[in-house]
């Protein structure tokens, strides 16, 4: 839905003149977007059922301008979103109409490799994949791999905590960052963690990764970089049924094998991809799991042996090995081109984000099934099958009444089907808007007014990215204030600058 600037009285133009003529006084030259053609680009990020024109959009290039701007909207009382490449799925960059958005591309430099400790450092408009290939002359990468790594940024991973098809073995976002420098709304700056492995005190590192914008502006990444792996070889194994395939995810985990990645599509995004990408998917096949083996070669190969066995015991009526690291690599750019491979044969769809425990894999898919028929609606499955992170693609036509309305009620059983199973709302997508109103589904009121009281003590006004995340806000009087500003910081080990 498209949501358009109302007409505004002349002491409104007034004050929004004056907050773009003192924006550009901290942001000079071409920092500084203000008309609405310019900021078309900024109205949406990757979830485009939502649309908004923003304020103004500012875009800084240094950690002084990002804490002078910040310093200035929270003085006059202006909201901030923060913003990095708009590859958001859950409509957590989406701008506010009496709101800055406030740019991050700009901050898109490599700042530091260090092998010797295994780090780099970077500023967060860097993308995913940038760093692995900064890296890779070195026989180093960066191990969270996000489908969307060719334009996602490293803010934004650290952001929503993003994952991706390696996390099941080696960690989402947050096992991955050792450090950052990040801005509070107040304009202070602190750097949190660093190249060590574990920071003192509070974890704030983890608190600050996946808080969604709502607590701070990072605008420098300390991440883990890993050495490849002797070997990597991954197993192509086509099912009848997607439960045969879910049960197949449980049995290779219950035998204590952790594959480098396990990943799952079903009949729709197989035939959408390979159509797409021309990987060699089998396509007489109902469901399809990738199973990337790493390590040691005599390691892979015995684990291959022992994953074809379990496939076969599942039923599974295709299995095919690559036979080389090209092979290898379009077995995954099949799976990475889903969701533009789901584009071509939808007008709309949503990408919902849900994650459940292993064993209800076939339950879940089962009753995903019921739903599809019952809203007359396809339903493509491609998700990180080996943690249990679903990512169903609802199929839909914005154009045709109503389909929007059932699309949405659809997601929505399906994330409240999660949770009824022992699940959680989302796995890397965020909670955004998309998923604001589901937060009282999986949490009770006590536990929102907690979480709103972490948000208080970063930002007392409640102006970073406001209207994300919580569906019912407060003030922080109201819950009892807690903050970081004016001297009484509770954590004396941040450092402060």
């Amino acid at each position: 839905m498209s949501v358009r600037m109302p007409e505004a009285d002349s002491a409104v133009l007034a004050r929004r003149a004056a907050i773009v003529k003192a924006l550009r006084t901290i942001v000079p030259g071409e920092g500084v977007i203000a008309t609405e053609r310019e900021m078309k680009p900024f109205e949406s990020d990757g979830l485009t059922a939502y649309r908004q024109t923003p304020l103004v959009v500012v875009l800084p290039e240094t950690t002084r301008q990002v804490s002078e701007v910040l310093a200035y909207c929270h003085g006059e009382g202006i909201k901030v979103v923060p913003r990095g490449a708009g590859t958001s799925l859950s409509g957590g960059a989406l701008p506010l109409e009496d709101g800055v958005l406030l740019g991050m591309a700009k901050f898109n430099r490599i700042k530091e490799i260090d092998f010797d400790n295994r780090i780099a450092v970077v500023e967060p408009g860097v993308t995913n994949l940038a760093v692995s290939n900064a890296v890779a002359h070195a026989g180093f990468y960066y191990a969270p791999d996000p489908s969307s790594q060719i334009a996602c940024t490293i803010g934004g991973n650290v952001a929503e905590n993003s994952g991706g098809v390696h996390c099941l073995k080696y960690g989402m976002t947050t096992n991955n960052v050792l450090g950052c420098e990040l801005v509070l709304m107040n304009g202070e700056v602190l750097r949190l963690g660093g190249k060590h492995l574990d920071a003192e005190g509070y974890d704030l590192l983890g608190l600050i990764t996946g808080s969604e914008g709502l607590l701070g502006v990072v605008t420098e990444v300390t991440v883990r970089i890993l050495q490849k792996a002797e070997s990597a070889r991954a197993v192509l194994v086509g099912f009848p049924s997607s439960e045969d395939a879910g049960a197949c995810v449980s049995a290779i985990i219950a035998a204590g094998i952790i594959p480098g990645g396990m990943e799952m599509m079903d009949k729709p995004a197989i035939h959408a991809v390979e159509e797409f990408v021309h990987a060699g998917y089998p396509l007489d096949v109902e469901a399809l799991l990738i199973v990337e083996l790493d390590g040691p070669v005599a390691e892979v190969d015995h684990l291959i042996a022992r994953v074809e066995a379990i496939a076969k015991a599942c039923r599974s009526t295709t299995c095919r090995v690559s036979q080389s690291e090209d092979e290898r690599l379009l077995f995954w750019a099949g799976r990475k081109a889903a969701f533009p491979a789901v584009g071509r044969i939808s007008p709309d769809y949503f990408c919902m984000d849900g994650t459940i425990p292993r064993a209800a894999l076939p339950r879940v898919l089962a009753e995903m099934k019921e739903m599809s028929a019952r809203y007359g609606l396809r339903v493509a499955n491609v998700f990180h099958a080996g943690d249990g992170n679903l990512h169903p693609l609802i199929l839909y036509d914005s154009n045709k009444d109503g389909e929007v309305e059932k699309a949405e009620n659809f997601g929505a059983e399906i994330l409240k089907l999660c949770v009824a199973v022992g699940g959680v709302l989302t796995g890397e997508h965020g909670v955004g808007v998309e998923k604001r109103d589901l937060m009282p589904v999986m949490f009770s009121e006590i536990d929102l007014n907690a979480q709103q009281r972490v948000k208080c003590a970063f930002d007392e006004k409640g102006l970073l990215n406001p209207g994300k995340v919580f569906p019912v806000l407060h003030r922080c009087a109201e819950l009892g204030r807690m903050h970081i500003s004016g001297g009484k910081l509770p954590f004396p080990d941040i450092p402060r600058f």
